[in-house]
């Protein structure tokens, strides 16, 4: 799995022009899945992602994870993080799950971000 992590004080995903996840303070997840990625990969990262110590306490320091400040989740999948762009100007992507398995792992981070307390706001987006 390849994750890439931001804080926000708030995050929203439009399609359409319509909102279809948003978060007030908290992390926004870009997940993408590769094909050798297990549940327990998803376990490992939701746990650590969880429990990252990277917001502020009150002595400027990071010491609070998301669940110390009461932040919720932005989980938006992104197979493009496995995007291969050495050869050529079209990227390819075959270095990612395929949407099948890809789904499964996305929908089971979910789930154990969940288990740690947290609520969490999804965007799917597949090929």
């Amino acid at each position: 799995m390849k994750l890439v992590i931001q804080r926000v004080e708030k995050a929203r995903v439009i399609i359409d022009n319509s909102v279809v996840g948003e978060i007030n303070k908290g992390l926004l997840v870009l997940l993408g899945v590769g094909p050798n990625d297990t549940k327990q990969t998803a376990e490992y990262l939701a746990e650590k992602i969880c429990n990252l110590r990277i917001f502020e306490d009150g002595n400027n320091k990071m010491n609070l994870s998301v669940k110390d400040v009461i932040g919720k989740i932005l989980i938006v999948s992104q197979f493009t993080l496995y995007a291969d762009c050495k050869k050529g100007n079209r990227p390819s992507f075959v270095n990612a799950a395929e949407p099948e398995v890809a789904e499964q792992l996305y929908e089971y981070f979910i789930q154990q971000c969940k288990s740690e307390g947290l609520i969490v706001e999804t965007r799917k987006i597949w090929r």
